[in-house]
């Protein structure tokens, strides 16, 4: 089994990896192999809405997506991470996580379907809740359950330095890590014991018009 950490922070050692490597170690120490995956810093667009995803499976600016894209069926569980800017996560991680989940959805290939998901959120001070409650929204539209641990996903600190002396913080993500170990080991269970994957509907689009 495996989990990918991406960091959405432009910092590709700063706090919020601190908070991803906490996890890590824990992962690992439960026998599940983790990646990191650094969005980078170079500019995210955001979505243009033109569909060329639904036709290729490749979002039509050539980026850090689709790259993404192209790995992401492999894993069997996530966890997002984010600075908070401005009481909101990442402007670059928010550009990523459309482009991800609309291409994915639109080309049809369920890269997430019922695999487990956290977000963790890294601030000097505040905003935290607003950033987790945002990231957590990509999840549930995609049938994936969201992982929690003994209080919000969420670190604080100026620096890495400051991060590491959170022991609040650190414990929380070390209890995540535990809590998404045991999810995958339940659920790699429960399929190899016969129990069927729930009975999927065709989905019913409506508006507010009709």
């Amino acid at each position: 089994m495996k989990v990918l950490l991406v960091n959405g922070s432009p910092h590709e050692k700063g706090c919020t990896y601190t908070a991803l490597n906490e996890i890590a170690e824990i992962l690992n120490h439960e026998g599940i192999e983790t990646e990191v995956f650094h969005i980078g810093m170079k500019p995210l667009a955001g979505c243009i809405a033109c569909g060329n995803c639904s036709k290729t499976g490749k979002c039509v600016f050539d980026d850090k997506v689709n790259e993404f894209l192209q790995i992401a069926g492999e894993f069997d569980g996530y966890i997002f991470g984010s600075p908070v800017h401005y009481a909101a996560a990442s402007g670059a991680i928010t550009s990523f996580m459309d482009r991800v989940f609309f291409a994915d959805s639109c080309a049809g290939k369920d890269s997430f379907y019922l695999k487990p998901a956290a977000a963790v959120i890294s601030a000097r001070r505040a905003g935290t809740t607003a950033a987790f409650d945002q990231l957590n929204k990509y999840f549930t539209i995609k049938q994936m359950p969201v992982i929690s641990s003994q209080y919000w996903n969420m670190v604080h600190g100026q620096t890495p330095e400051d991060v590491k002396k959170d022991l609040e913080g650190l414990q929380i993500m070390r209890t995540l890590g535990r809590n998404m170990a045991f999810f995958l080991k339940c659920k790699e269970a429960g399929i190899k014991a016969g129990i069927a994957l729930p009975e999927r509907e065709k989905t019913t689009p409506t508006n507010f018009i009709h």
